[in-house]
């Protein structure tokens, strides 16, 4: 749906992301952080101590009384606690397709009298914002069924929450929180959240069962069922989901796939993203096709295929229903040709395609390429070499697409070399339903070869044409060379160029975390990924390691090695096992968006990113395979 719960394995919140009910309002849209947190207490006879820590502003953190702290996150997320008065085990899991969160928190031995006092931590804010103390804050607590109804603010889903506690209503802000990740990304990183009272357990007749879940029309009635049983169906549902992926990384890939009205689509990454075309494109090609899930691979392209205009889709549907729709993109429209001809093509989706699904399809390939060959928004157009031209001022068309302000950071106006791999394959998908488009298909392949190579530095320019001033060219070292030699499914080199292609590339790019955006010796090279927005933006595909190209890279990488096992097996030692050790070291169990170009190349930006994990599943299942 859209929503989640997040956090860091120590408890504490780093982020304006991190809650334990995240909820989409309009799926998977309008996203509304409802329930932060939790302030708990472990109560006995001999005293108490708090349990879950908090991090306050001035460097003031609460819930250090724990003796030791331990953490798994299999099958989901728990915590074994060590106090002085016996151990304590935390449990959370999300239930696949519910706008809910089941929180279980029990003694390992029993502990005669032992209470349980807990505070929820409320907002109901955008997941964007922060909220700061509101006399505009609702506190009322009212009662449905077996739940405890809040309804923070007018317009944003009410909280409903189900325990086997006593509650004892009492207002109260807990004020300046203190956010650690957001401040290093300059933006404002304090917060005050409510809490309208007290849920106290018994410990010592069993454990303490809390579900959490937002008010919408697509949920359950949790409300009218037993609590002990809800909790044990949930938890029984949930495993046997988990435990029914053939890999860890799948379930992994599994998060992004989200519903859209009667349909469905693809998050780019968790926590900040939203569906984006360009990204939904190139991570359904793992996370569906790859996968043989063909299903829901013709529902997010039949549904993406009805929005051509003027042969191009648009980049990103906004939150807000009344915002106009962004035709910003020169690539997104020829990733899709490029997905829509895999499903098209693949033999087990055969029944999954109704004849007018396949007519659609093939008619919005044929409108993109037909639309760019004629010329089309941002100067995207067919020129008389047959390669495809695109971009005006102000403007970042390709996924190299930082912008500041005015500040386009890589504009890459003219004829980039990864837009023309992905013309010619899209000139090639067209040809199959029209015939005109198989001599564009030839020219502009054979311009492709002769107008990109540079021989003094055996490897393509980055763009020719640029800024489409005739024959000035971008002679940098960037990764999208790598999408012509091979890291597309058709090679549009000589062998012996491809060969020298994808040699520069490992030697001025290839980090264990993926390729580096720019090669180090650059003057606009820009090591770290870290500081404010100006400052991130600015390095964001500027010497960024971005692991999603490991996809690519490695598919071309193969085929220069005509693809033998002895050449998969050196890729899968040499660059695919850092991404598979990178699972354990940021967003757990998935792939970051980006790292740092120098060593040790830590982590950066969204921690869970869909084409990330989508290539690497894609690398699995179709490149490295038998």
């Amino acid at each position: 749906m859209g929503g989640f719960a997040s956090g860091t394995t120590s408890g504490v919140r780093t982020r304006r992301y991190h809650a334990l009910l995240l909820a989409a309002a309009k799926p998977p849209a309008d996203r509304r952080v409802l329930v932060q947190g939790f302030v708990a207490r472990l109560v006995t006879a001999e005293g108490s101590v708090e349990l879950w820590p908090q991090a306050y502003a001035g460097g003031f953190t609460t819930g250090a009384e724990a003796r030791r702290v331990e953490f798994e996150r299999e099958p989901w997320p728990s915590w074994r606690i060590t106090t002085e008065f016996g151990v304590v085990r935390v449990e959370l899991f999300v239930p696949h397709a519910e706008a809910a969160v089941v929180v279980t928190i029990g003694l390992e031995r029993p502990l005669p009298g032992a209470r349980l006092v807990l505070r929820p931590l409320l907002s109901g804010r955008d997941f964007h914002a922060l909220q700061h103390e509101s006399a505009g804050f609702r506190w009322a607590a009212e009662t449905r069924g077996a739940a405890l109804c809040f309804e923070p603010y007018p317009g944003v889903p009410a909280v409903l929450s189900l325990a086997n506690a006593e509650y004892r209503h009492a207002p109260d802000w807990y004020r300046n929180f203190y956010y650690s990740a957001e401040d290093a990304r300059g933006l404002d990183a304090t917060e005050d959240l409510a809490s309208p009272g007290e849920l106290t357990f018994d410990l010592a007749r069993g454990e303490a069962l809390w579900v959490l879940a937002a008010d919408l029309p697509e949920r359950r009635s949790f409300e009218y069922e037993d609590l002990t049983s809800l909790v044990e169906r949930l938890r029984a549902a949930e495993r046997t989901r988990r435990q029914s992926f053939p890999s860890a990384l799948e379930r992994s890939g599994d998060a992004y796939v989200v519903t859209r009205g009667p349909g469905r689509t693809i998050i780019a990454g968790y926590p900040w993203f939203g569906d984006w075309g360009r990204d939904t494109f190139i991570a359904l090609r793992g996370l569906c096709l790859a996968r043989h899930d063909y299903e829901t691979a013709r529902l997010i392209l039949c549904e993406w295929a009805t929005v051509v205009s003027h042969g191009m889709l648009p980049n990103r549907f906004p939150d807000d229903a009344h915002a106009p729709v962004e035709y910003n993109s020169v690539d997104a429209s020829l990733w899709f040709v490029l997905a829509a001809h895999e499903l098209l093509a693949a033999p087990g989706a055969q029944s999954a395609l109704s004849s007018a699904e396949r007519a659609r399809l093939e008619t919005a390939i044929v409108a993109i390429v037909a639309g760019y060959a004629r010329g089309t928004r941002y100067g995207i157009q067919r020129s008389a070499d047959g390669l495809l031209a695109a971009g005006v001022s102000g403007s970042q068309l390709t996924w190299m697409d930082s912008k500041v302000g005015d500040w386009v950071v890589t504009p890459r106006s003219g004829k980039p070399v990864e837009i023309q791999a992905l013309w010619v394959h899209a000139l090639w998908v067209a040809a199959h339903f029209d015939p005109r488009f198989v001599s564009f298909t030839r020219a502009a392949r054979a311009a492709l070869e002769e107008r990109f190579w540079n021989a003094s530095r055996g490897m393509l320019f980055d763009v020719v044409d640029e800024d489409h001033v005739p024959g000035v060219v971008d002679a940098a070292c960037r990764p999208n060379q790598i999408f012509a030699a091979g890291g597309l499914p058709r090679t549009l080199l000589s062998p012996e160029r491809a060969r020298a292609v994808v040699d520069a590339v490992e030697r001025e790019l290839w980090t264990p975390l993926g390729l580096r955006s720019l090669e180090r010796g650059h003057p606009a090279y820009v090591p770290h990924y870290r500081g404010g927005v100006r400052d991130r933006d600015g390095a964001y595909h500027q010497g960024s390691v971005w692991p999603w190209l490991i996809g690519p890279f490695v598919e071309a990488w193969v085929k220069c090695r005509n693809g033998t096992a002895t050449a998969k097996a050196e890729a899968r030692a040499r660059f695919v096992a850092p991404l598979y050790a990178h699972l354990e070291q940021a967003g757990l169990g998935h792939v970051s968006e980006v790292a740092d170009g120098d060593p040790p190349h830590a982590p950066g930006g969204c921690p869970f990113q869909a084409w990330s994990v989508s290539e690497l599943i894609r690398l699995e299942r179709q490149v490295l395979g038998p």
